[in-house]
């Protein structure tokens, strides 16, 4: 099934599509010209009426209309994720050129969810406690499972190779990614569909994130609210939207003709088995990732030209993750461009690693690191160059995004441009 590996023994797997339906942008090109030029998509809730909430700012996926794109009895019998993660998909499968059809029993479908279809759930709730159980829809069970977008997405696109959902939090986007490739490298698949959708916009997850103090209560100014790595951040901003990627196994991509954006050279994955929602205070769970990620891409630290970093904008995060950086960077952190694109976007949850994946593979492909933006006055502890206000453009031969989540879970991926 694959071609020739390296010399080292390993298939290597590239990306060579990508889609995204995210708070600036409804497709790729869209969202990364916003992200590159530091415009907030962050705006008061539209999608339920968020009165009486701490927090009613969100980063919604603007102008998407559902019905318009399936139909009204698709629409209805669905969840927001599955058809955000299905027009991801659909850009980024176009993206590729891959023609599915001759080899979909060898094409892979790894889409994540943090939480799945909240707002069905929700919904369902409602009707049950006000109406009984008659009013619950019958495609309530169906349209809350997290992993409905990847079997979904399969079915849009006759993919039939391994199908299933990877659910770790504010890491899943990422785990799916790195997971998918070792499809790949194992044999199982010659490509794969991978990435993350999430679309929890609805009262019950706002109330849930904020009554823990997660998040930011900036009700007044929504596009300064988002704040990584600043003195005055006050937690992060959730937000919806979905993101693909086609990785492939590099002989089949190069067989075809295909644009190959980066290569996708390392994977890890940790624990901090420690709090629940909180992260190692030292950043140890997430500095052994990274090594183990850059350990993997046989990289070294000083090879790294760019991280697109979790960067949360809550106090405990940012100080984290900057511990992690100079542990594993050591006197190369203070020179390595890092920046978050969630001061932008805000936090995709489940599909956060999967956007800032397309990132990554984007600042190799076009050499822009994109900034992090309300970096006003840095917080002492978080002194790291984190690209404040506007991005820069520069080589990036190998780019790093980190991924943590809630259960102390942990991801990184390393991309690195295709030398051929």
């Amino acid at each position: 099934m694959t071609g020739p590996a390296r010399a080292d023994g390993r298939v290597r797997v590239v990306v060579t599509g990508m889609g995204c339906l995210t708070p600036v942008g409804n497709d790729r090109p869209t969202t990364w010209t916003a992200l590159c030029e530091g415009r907030s998509g962050i705006a008061p809730i539209t999608l339920f009426d968020p009165t009486g909430l701490p927090s009613r700012i969100i980063g919604e996926v603007k102008g998407f209309d559902g019905v318009a794109v399936f139909g009204a009895k698709e629409a209805r019998r669905t969840s927001r994720p599955v058809l955000l993660g299905i027009v991801a998909a659909r850009e980024a499968v176009a993206d590729s050129g891959l023609d599915i059809g001759p080899i979909a029993d060898d094409v892979a479908v790894i889409v994540a969810s943090g939480i799945g279809g909240m707002e069905v759930l929700e919904r369902a709730s409602v009707n049950y406690h006000e109406r009984g159980h008659k009013a619950v829809s019958a495609y309530t069970a169906m349209a809350m499972l997290v992993d409905m977008p990847a079997g979904m997405i399969a079915t849009d696109t006759g993919a039939r190779g391994p199908n299933f959902a990877i659910v770790s939090a504010c890491a899943s986007g990422s785990h799916a990614i790195g997971e998918a490739a070792e499809q790949i490298r194992r044999g199982d698949a010659v490509a794969a569909l991978a990435g993350g959708t999430e679309a929890a916009i609805c009262g019950v997850g706002m109330a849930a994130f904020g009554v823990m103090g997660a998040l930011s209560r900036r009700n007044d100014e929504p596009q300064r609210a988002s704040r990584p790595f600043d003195l005055d951040r006050d937690g992060f901003v959730a937000a919806e939207g979905a993101a693909v990627l086609v990785l492939e196994e590099r002989e089949h991509a190069r067989a075809r003709g295909a644009r190959i954006y980066a290569e996708l050279v390392g994977y890890g994955a940790t624990a901090d088995a420690g709090h629940p929602t909180q992260p190692d205070a030292d950043g140890r769970g997430s500095r052994r990732c990274m090594e183990r990620t850059l350990a993997r891409a046989r990289c070294s630290p000083v090879d790294v030209d760019y991280v697109n970093a979790h960067g949360t904008g809550t106090p405990l995060n940012d100080a984290a993750e900057t511990l992690a950086m100079h542990a594993v960077f050591g006197d190369h952190a203070s020179r390595v461009p890092i920046s978050s694109t969630k001061s932008m976007t805000g936090h995709l949850l489940g599909a956060a690693g999967a956007l800032e994946a397309i990132v990554a593979v984007m600042a190799v492909y076009d050499g822009v690191v994109p900034p992090t933006i309300n970096l006003d006055t840095p917080d002492p502890r978080c002194d790291l160059d984190y690209v404040p206000h506007t991005g820069r453009e520069l080589p990036v031969g190998v780019a790093l995004s980190t991924s943590f989540g809630f259960g102390g879970h942990n991801a990184c991926l390393a991309f690195a441009a295709h030398g051929g």
